[in-house]
């Protein structure tokens, strides 16, 4: 079965010269293909306990996951009538969902690799999707041990190696991503919710394409009072990159993701990024930075690179992540 949303969909997001940006916004493309932007948290678990999906480690052949995927889309067409292609969309999901976890094309997928997939792309907060993920793979104490949790990492991490995107988030091995996390955790047999949400907040780079998904999604609609000294745009409409080295220097999303920069601004100078509107509050602490940052010398900002997310060590695969 060929998937509609093919990765040629996308190419014209290759440009884009940040990997978790890259990957997040293919992600947005094809979440709002398969209209899983528009399914809440709590409809998606109705449908899961409905089709009573709780054995997590349970293959589910494809008949199954057609059922529970069209009462998932059923309920998203009443909700969303002229919006929701019921048929059309289960097929793309299922689709996708077997080019994700089913790569030796058996006709079945783990109950845990389907919760994966749909909860990652669904309308949720994004703490809540790392809180309902962890359940799965939690003990009925709440506890989860090293094997439990690299089942939940191996199946996130196969959403972005399906869009070619794996080497960047550390490759396809997850055992790093598992020592870090444990290793947070002061290397404790087990570790609860409170403590992996900790660790997922620190953006460890083989999850940090999810938050940035989230920040892309909030970025859409975002119009910033501000003009791009690059392109000239007003108001900037999207991401809003604020230098923290130049008063009044601010660059579009566009500008930024293909890399081009002005004349006296260095792309290791730092910057801020805004999906939102900035507050008043903000726009003072940054004047703050940039004050500061001016008697800093160009030694300095060489020397000390601002890492955006926590880097997972890796053996083979992969290099770390740009900037």
């Amino acid at each position: 079965m060929i998937f509609v949303f093919s990765l040629s969909s996308s190419a014209d997001l290759n440009n884009v010269r940040f990997s978790a940006y890259r990957t997040a916004m293919k992600l947005r493309r094809l979440q709002k293909a398969l209209c899983l932007d528009l399914l809440s948290l709590s409809a998606a678990c109705d449908a899961l306990d409905q089709h009573n999906l709780k054995q997590n480690d349970q293959p589910m052949d494809i008949l199954q996951i057609i059922n529970c995927l069209t009462t998932i889309y059923d309920r998203l067409e009443q909700e969303h009538n002229n919006l929701v292609n019921v048929p059309l969309c289960v097929d793309m999901c299922l689709n996708w969902l077997l080019n994700v976890y089913d790569t030796g094309r058996t006709g079945r997928i783990r109950v845990l690799s389907f919760k994966t997939g749909i909860i990652s792309l669904c309308k949720a907060h994004l703490e809540d999707k790392y809180r309902y993920l962890f359940k799965q793979v939690a003990s009925s104490t709440g506890f989860c041990d090293q094997r439990r949790l690299g089942l939940l990492l191996h199946d996130s991490i196969q959403i972005p190696r399906q869009l070619g995107e794996v080497a960047s988030f550390g490759g396809s091995n997850i055992e790093p991503s598992v020592r870090s996390c444990f290793q947070f955790a002061n290397n404790k047999p087990e570790i609860e919710a409170a403590l992996f949400l900790d660790w997922m907040r620190l953006e460890p780079q083989s999850m940090v394409w999810l938050p940035v998904l989230h920040r892309v999604a909030a970025a859409e609609t975002a119009k910033h009072q501000a003009k791009c000294n690059i392109c000239k745009e007003c108001p900037i409409i999207g991401f809003r990159y604020r230098s923290l080295k130049h008063f009044n220097y601010d660059i579009c999303q566009s500008c930024f993701f293909s890399g081009r920069v002005a004349k006296g601004h260095k792309m290791h100078y730092p910057m801020v990024e805004y999906c939102t509107p900035t507050t008043s509050g903000e726009d003072v602490r940054d004047f703050a930075k940039v004050l500061k940052n001016k008697f800093r010398t160009k030694r300095y900002f060489a020397k000390h690179p601002r890492m955006g997310y926590l880097p997972v060590q890796t053996v083979l695969e992969g290099d770390n992540m740009e900037t």
